[in-house]
């Protein structure tokens, strides 16, 4: 005979000797922080500083503004007007890529994880007839045919073509593979500075914790309006995946700020498995987010409209970050919503520091389900390598657990805040932590 009173497991265990113990009430992955491990120093090795040549400013590398040529043809940019006003602009044709500098970029991906051979081999997919007159009109200019081939011929190289092989694809054959450049779903938000202005030396590098408040609201906002655009391109694509790898520990192909996003044909088996147990219990994110989190102490910082607190059950150090918003779609935020969700995600980026390689991931409600389920992001810092004994037991060794991370970001928040280097927020025992502080179950459609 079942019980039918049955409680959740503790996913957090202190033992006798200190040794914390996590279980992830998603995901099921079973963490560990052995006793004494908690607050060694994170083992990331700083470059020696080397004094940057500024004759190179502005070309750094092939994200940087210099560089445009290099990467495929830009789908939009924000740019920052003279009066200090915010503009977004689209279709940019070669010829007037310099006329402005781009503050925030988005473009594809030179090498898609999901090509656009894969959506028209598929699914059928083909460019939308939107999409078809803005190549045609990029290609009708000499510049813009030049820069397309260019750019082709680039890839093709680094797939292991010579040129005698581009060549023998004829012109026609080269821009027929540009077709993934207007029309993919692999796209690339491109923040302008490689190192932060007035940089000296290779050490200060421009990180998301580095900029404004202001400008990583634009940054944000500007991500989650081309994640609605993804959607809106091709409709075979039922989830957008959106992370930043932060320094090539963490996964980046450049040390220069930029997010990813990648149109899927699935929901991925981590959104399977937690919209499985959500059928359950509609207000499971509430009771294992930051009602948990609040309870245990956890929270890190709060303010009208979104929430972080120091995760658990997770292979690396993870900072969670939910919306309060009853949108459980990014995109359909306030913009009082967007901001307070930006400035929490810049706030733990800030205190993270610009040499701990980290990724940021975001979750959120696949357009194709009904559940109720909130837009939340987690910052994982890579301070770890994964290793035989985790690969054995499917155990993994967290050097910090999430005790020892709200300590280390907590001191941090206060000092910049104090400098006025992030937004004004309730930091961790100024937090009210409400139970059920979330919105989102009021609205799930």
């Amino acid at each position: 005979m079942v019980h039918p009173y049955l409680r959740e497991p503790e996913f957090l265990t202190e033992l006798k000797d200190g040794t914390v113990k996590q279980l992830n009430p998603f995901s099921g992955t079973e963490v560990w922080t052995v006793a004494g491990r908690g607050n060694r120093p994170l083992g990331i090795v700083l470059p020696d500083p080397v004094p940057l040549d500024q004759t190179l400013h502005g070309r750094f590398c092939p994200f940087c503004e210099g560089r445009y040529l290099e990467t495929p043809p830009e789908k939009s940019r924000v740019i920052r007007l003279p009066d200090g006003a915010w503009e977004t602009r689209y279709r940019i044709p070669a010829q007037e890529l310099d006329a402005t500098v781009a503050e925030f970029r988005r473009i594809p991906n030179l090498f898609e994880i999901l090509s656009y051979d894969y959506w028209h081999e598929n699914y059928g997919y083909e460019l939308p007839a939107r999409v078809r007159d803005r190549k045609a009109a990029y290609l009708a200019s000499p510049a813009g045919r030049d820069h397309v081939l260019a750019v082709v011929r680039a890839k093709l190289r680094a797939g292991g073509r010579t040129d005698a092989q581009i060549d023998a694809l004829g012109e026609d054959g080269r821009i027929e593979a540009a077709s993934g450049f207007f029309g993919g779903g692999h796209d690339v938000i491109v923040a302008r500075r490689h190192f932060v202005d007035g940089a000296t030396d290779n050490t200060q590098l421009a990180a998301s914790g580095t900029l404004t408040p202001e400008e990583h609201q634009r940054f944000m906002a500007f991500t989650v309006e081309s994640v609605a655009a993804l959607f809106d391109l091709n409709r075979y694509a039922r989830y957008v995946a959106v992370f930043q790898n932060w320094l090539r520990p963490a996964g980046a192909s450049f040390d220069h700020l930029h997010k990813q996003l990648v149109a899927i044909d699935e929901r991925g088996v981590q959104h399977e498995q937690a919209m499985e147990r959500l059928r359950g219990n509609p207000n499971i994110y509430n009771e294992y987010g930051p009602n948990y989190a609040a309870y245990h102490n956890l929270v890190i910082a709060e303010n009208d409209n979104a929430i972080a607190f120091a995760g658990y059950g997770h292979r690396y150090p993870t900072i969670e970050i939910y919306s309060k918003s009853e949108a459980c779609d990014p995109w359909n935020h306030t913009e009082a919503e967007l901001a307070d969700m930006s400035d929490l995600v810049h706030a733990m980026h800030a205190a993270t520091g610009v040499e701990v390689p980290s990724n940021e991931e975001w979750h959120y409600r696949p357009i194709d389900a009904d559940l109720p389920m909130p837009w939340r992001v987690m910052l994982k810092w890579r301070t770890s390598t994964i290793a035989g004994f985790e690969g054995a037991t499917k155990i993994y060794l967290n050097t910090i657990d999430p005790y020892s991370l709200r300590d280390r970001v907590v001191p941090r928040l206060f000092m910049l805040r104090e400098q006025r280097a992030i937004a004004n927020m309730r930091i961790a025992t100024e937090c009210p932590c409400r139970p059920n502080s979330l919105r989102y179950r009021a609205n799930r459609s």
